[in-house]
């Protein structure tokens, strides 16, 4: 197997389940700490943040062509992501405990996004190069479809993955803040 074959196979079949995994791990981390009745609907709604800030640039790298927009959308995205990731941290720490096996879970949250940006600038170094203004190739900005598109099995099982067990258990974590606020 071509070592960018093998790239590839990490990411699709070990990286992204294991951020499925750890996000809904951290769902349940919420829900078991009640966090409806302390940090509430807020939170939730910096939870949704991050959901959004990790799903554009990884819906893109799915459907499109990458090349330097994409990698760009993906640095910004993780960037955002890291942002907000700590803005959430050190609001949620004021009004709730976060237990030591929540932390390792965001461990995850903030390392498996770094390490999927990474899988794919290796696997399109010359267009991450060429973002910099560095390399042989000219920086491409367009939005092409992929020529050669992931399996639509992988794909459709993944959206079906991630609506199941990110989009709605999250929104289902707002819904429950937001009825708490209006019931104290």
């Amino acid at each position: 197997m071509p070592h960018s074959a093998a790239a590839e196979a990490i990411l699709l079949y070990f990286v992204l389940p294991l951020w499925l995994s750890a996000g809904i791990a951290d769902y349940l981390c919420h829900r078991a700490s009640r966090i409806e009745l302390t940090s509430g609907y807020r939170e939730s709604l910096l939870h949704l943040l991050m959901l959004a800030e990790v799903a554009i640039p990884l819906l893109a790298a799915i459907f499109f062509e990458i090349n330097a927009l994409i990698i760009a959308i993906m640095i910004t995205g993780l960037v955002l992501h890291q942002l907000t990731a700590l803005w959430d941290t050190a609001f949620a720490s004021q009004l709730r405990r976060i237990t030591p096996l929540e932390q390792h879970i965001h461990s995850f949250l903030e390392l498996l996004p770094l390490t999927a940006a990474l899988i794919v600038i290796i696997l399109h170094w010359s267009q991450f190069l060429s973002l910099w203004g560095l390399g042989p190739e000219t920086a491409r900005f367009d939005l092409v479809l992929k020529r050669e598109p992931l399996p639509w099995t992988y794909v459709a099982a993944f959206l079906f993955a991630s609506a199941f067990l990110e989009v709605l258990p999250f929104l289902e974590e707002f819904v429950r803040g937001w009825r708490a606020r209006k019931q104290t």
